[in-house]
């Protein structure tokens, strides 16, 4: 009898514990659901100020407005970085940390149609969904915040506002300042052309300015008195090409010329080359740096010419938390995808048709969430370093048309319409509930640590920047504004 009692006391606390959790997610997913049409505004505020990494005024301030009015405490100018901030809400408990980003890419200025439309010639655009982004850490936070507050629960929320994730890596510096050093686990996501939420891993990279300087002269009536920093700008280049059969297959080095000279007949005495050299393993990074940096040398010793490097950022590949990644797959999964209405179904199909490539994806790619692995994704951010000193945990959703490739125009569209507002929320969604779990669940957090330190076993965290100060100019001679 005794037995049968108590085993129906243990059914009854179940439901009860089960009722608790559903009116919980069903408080933060109504509370977001109320908030759309707000949080689309904020997005599309900011998809229409595209401002470049470092020059995010307008960007931060309308994020940090939604934070005051909501009651954060909010910080601003973190790290020497003007556009930073950190927005806390301290009722004790676990510190859960998101990451914002909201800077534009140059060069991708384009009309939220579906069709190639620029609005400023050489303007920025949201080619990665930044506007999107920050605006979803943003909701998700307000949401948490006002779940604490209506359960009485006691947490710690921190939204960290990171200027210049497109090369300037904005939260190295906000690392390297120990911002993160309380926090108990962080949470953020990216804009995608699918949903998942995998263990992620991804490349490390160095990135700087080769500055050669050379001697001018008129290239015909006295070219033997010139000295052309263009010239060397190319041997290096060419270098560095011919050591691309000679590293790890899982290398990527790009380059652009900045500055190659004015006039065809004038010898030019200045010229820039804008490196990045990635690679999963942060140590091959830094040996491939050096080796670039040795062509450089090489090449103005050929010309007779002087090289300065100019480092802007160097960063780490993430480092995956399968405890936290399997949380958040989970949420993500009850969620689910983007539904499509007939008007966003049409503006996908005539923008796929924009697609360079015959690998398109059907449209219903959208409203699936992708099964759980862990994975490697071949590109960059700076979320890398905050993994490195606290367990960390992000999530793709189909804020663009499946098939759509980052940095695009065909980007920047959907991140200006309700297909992006629809992945945004997704996002949103399912950050605030994995949040809600960790505050729920501190065996959650412990197993995360257990997991972080196992991994981090052996390796110690240093910034590839060192002692630098963040390079505030980056952006600053390619920025054109609306």
């Amino acid at each position: 009898m005794k037995k049968s009692v108590f085993g129906l006391i243990g059914i009854f606390y179940c439901f009860q514990v089960m009722g608790q959790e559903t009116s919980h997610e069903a408080f933060i997913t109504k509370n977001l659901d109320e908030n759309t049409e707000k949080f689309s505004k904020v997005a599309r505020e900011i998809w229409e100020n595209p401002e470049l990494g470092y020059l995010e005024f307008t960007s931060s301030k309308a994020l940090i407005d939604e934070l005051k009015a909501a009651g954060f405490k909010v910080e601003t100018g973190l790290s020497g970085m003007p556009t930073s901030f950190l927005a806390t809400y301290d009722k004790g408990g676990p510190v859960i940390g998101f990451l914002a980003e909201y800077d534009a890419l140059p060069g991708l200025s384009q009309d939220a149609v579906p069709y190639r439309s620029i609005l400023v010639e050489g303007g920025n655009g949201h080619g990665c969904g930044h506007n999107l982004f920050g605006t979803a850490v943003v909701a998700s936070g307000v949401a948490l915040k006002e779940w604490i507050d209506a359960n009485n629960i006691q947490a710690t929320i921190k939204i960290f506002g990171t200027p210049a994730e497109e090369g300037g890596a904005g939260k190295v510096y906000m690392v390297r300042d120990g911002l993160f050093d309380d926090v108990d686990a962080v949470i953020n996501w990216h804009p995608n052309d699918r949903n998942s939420a995998d263990a992620l891993t991804c490349t490390a990279v160095m990135q700087g300015y080769f500055k050669f300087f050379g001697q001018t002269s008129h290239a015909a009536g006295s070219p033997e008195r010139g000295r052309s920093a263009l010239d060397a700008v190319e041997a290096m280049n060419m270098m560095v090409n011919m050591m691309r059969e000679h590293v790890d297959q899982g290398s990527r080095i790009h380059y652009v010329i900045t500055q190659g000279g004015l006039a065809a007949n004038v010898v030019p005495d200045y010229a820039v080359v804008e490196y990045m050299v990635r690679h999963p393993d942060v140590v091959e990074v830094k040996d491939m740096w050096q080796r670039v940096i040795r062509a450089a040398e090489g090449a103005a010793l050929g010309t007779d010419t002087r090289v300065e490097v100019e480092v802007v950022a160097g960063i780490y590949g993430l480092l995956p938390n399968e405890t936290l990644a399997k949380t958040m797959h989970k949420n993500l999964s009850a969620v689910g995808g983007v539904e499509y209405n007939e008007e966003e179904a049409q503006f996908a199909k005539e923008i796929q048709t924009t697609f360079n490539t015959t690998k398109v994806p059907p449209l219903s790619l959208a409203q699936e969430v992708q099964p759980y692995q862990l994975s490697h994704f071949p590109a960059s951010t700076d979320v890398g370093d905050v993994s490195y000193v606290v367990p960390t945990v992000g999530l793709f959703t189909a804020t663009w048309v499946p098939g759509t490739a980052a940095h695009t125009w065909q980007a920047v569209a959907a991140d200006g319409m309700t297909i992006g507002y629809k992945g945004m929320m997704v996002a949103a969604k399912t950050m605030a509930l994995t949040g809600k779990d960790l505050i729920l669940n501190p065996l959650l957090i412990k197993e995360a640590k257990k997991e972080f330190d196992e991994r981090l076993e052996g390796l110690e965290y240093e910034p590839l920047i060192g002692d630098m100060a963040p390079p505030l100019h980056f952006r600053a001679d390619q920025n054109k504004v609306k």
